[in-house]
C-alpha cells in the first residue's frame, strides 16, 4: 500500500549510507506484512551525528537502524539502552518514544544466525576453536560479544589502531591476543574462523588482504561487508578452497528484531529476503 501522512517512520543512518540494502529489505517486509511505513536512507557525516541523533528522536520518527561509522556515538546519546548494547558498548538500533531514544544491539543475533545459515553444512560452531577477528569497531564489539557468548575459546584481535584491540580484549574479559594489524596473518595459522568486521572491500574498493596460505583447510572467512557480496576478501579465501560466508545473512539476521522494533509487527519469515537483496546487487553490479 501506499504510504499516507500517518505512516510509520524509521530509518538507516550512516556514513556514507548509499550502498545500504536496508531501504530494500525492510520495504519488502512493509509491503509483505501491508503496513503503513517508510524505512528511509539517512547520510548522516560524523561530524554532526549526536546532534542530528537528538533531534531525529523528537521528530516522530518511530526509529534508526544505526551502521558505520556511528554505532558508539549512538550508544552514548541513547537515553536508555539495553544490556546487550551496554555490554557491547555499541548500538545499532535506536527506537524513538515521546522523544525520547533507547539503544539496543541486534548485530550479536545477527551474526550468530548468520553463522548457522551459512551454508556450512554442519552450521559452524563458535565454540569449536580459536577465532581471528580484524577490526575493533563498533561491528568487532557486538561480534566479539557474540563469540563469547557462544562459547569461542580463544578471540585473536587485530586492528590498525592496536590500542582499541587491547582495549576491548579487556571490556569484554575474554582470553584475547592481540596482533599488530602488519603480522595479522599469523593469527591464520590457529584460527578456525575468520570474520572482517572493517570496512575495507566496501564497494570494491581498498581490499582487505590475507595471505590464505596460512590458514588451515578447515577454516571458515565471514566479511560482514555485504557491497559486493563477494568481496576481494571472501574471493581471495574461497581461491583457496576456504568456506566463505558473506555479509547479508548478519544484515537480514539483525533486520528482523530491528523491524518488529519500529513497526510492531514481525517480519514474514516465508518471504525469501535473501534472494530479493542477491537480485538488487546483481544489478548494481
Amino acid at each position: 500500500m501506499r504510504p499516507s501522512g500517518a505512516a510509520q517512520v524509521a530509518g538507516v543512518a550512516g556514513w556514507p549510507i548509499s550502498h545500504s540494502l536496508s531501504p530494500r529489505l525492510m520495504a519488502a517486509w512493509i509491503e509483505a506484512a501491508g503496513l503503513d511505513a517508510i524505512y528511509a536512507p539517512f547520510a548522516i557525516g560524523p561530524e554532526g551525528a549526536e546532534e542530528a541523533f537528538k533531534v531525529l528522536a523528537k521528530t516522530g520518527l518511530t526509529g534508526l537502524n544505526i551502521t558505520l561509522p556511528h554505532k558508539e556515538i549512538a550508544l552514548k546519546i541513547a537515553d536508555s539502552s539495553s544490556d546487550a548494547a551496554k555490554a557491547v558498548g555499541a548500538a545499532n538500533l535506536l527506537t524513538f518514544k515521546d522523544g525520547k531514544s533507547c539503544a539496543d544491539n541486534t548485530d550479536v543475533a545477527g551474526f550468530l544466525s548468520s553463522l548457522e545459515e551459512g551454508g556450512a553444512d554442519p552450521a559452524y560452531d563458535p565454540a569449536s576453536g580459536p577465532a581471528l577477528v580484524l577490526g575493533a569497531g563498533g561491528a568487532a564489539r557486538a561480534i566479539v560479544y557474540a563469540l563469547k557468548l557462544a562459547g569461542c575459546p580463544e578471540i585473536i584481535l587485530s586492528n590498525r589502531t592496536e590500542s582499541r584491540a587491547t582495549a576491548l580484549a579487556e571490556e569484554m574479559a575474554i582470553n584475547c591476543s592481540i596482533l599488530p594489524w602488519d603480522r595479522r596473518d599469523e593469527g591464520l595459522e590457529q584460527a578456525n574462523l575468520v570474520i572482517n568486521t572493517t570496512s575495507l572491500g566496501l564497494k570494491g574498493q581498498n581490499d582487505l588482504v590475507m595471505d590464505w596460505d596460512q590458514a588451515s583447510q578447515s577454516c571458515v572467512v565471514v566479511d560482514i561487508v555485504y557491497t559486493p557480496l563477494e568481496t576481494g576478501f571472501l574471493k581471495a579465501a574461497a581461491g583457496r578452497g576456504l568456506k566463505t560466508i558473506d555479509g547479508l545473512g548478519m544484515l537480514i539476521g539483525q533486520a528482523r528484531p530491528s523491524f518488529e522494533a519500529f513497526f510492531g509487527v514481525p517480519s514474514d519469515d516465508q518471504l525469501d529476503v535473501r534472494a530479493l537483496l542477491e537480485t538488487v546487487l546483481r544489478h548494481k553490479s
